[in-house]
């Protein structure tokens, strides 16, 4: 038998509902937490994106 696991955000026990979470208010804040760019996936600039300024995203399609 596995033991229960536990909430990411509070660590309380996981509720199926919610699983990972233990509830509706972890789990947005998690979603919060991607959105405002909280979390982060490591990797490299690639030297393009780095130019672009960020005003116009969109400059290199003129």
């Amino acid at each position: 038998m596995s033991s229960p696991s536990k909430c990411p955000i509070c660590g309380k026990p996981a509720v199926p509902q919610f699983r990972p979470f233990c509830s509706a208010p972890c789990r947005d804040r998690d979603l919060l937490n991607w959105l405002g760019e909280s979390y982060k996936v490591p990797g490299q600039v690639n030297d393009d994106e780095a130019e672009r300024p960020l005003d116009n995203p969109d400059s290199d399609r003129l």
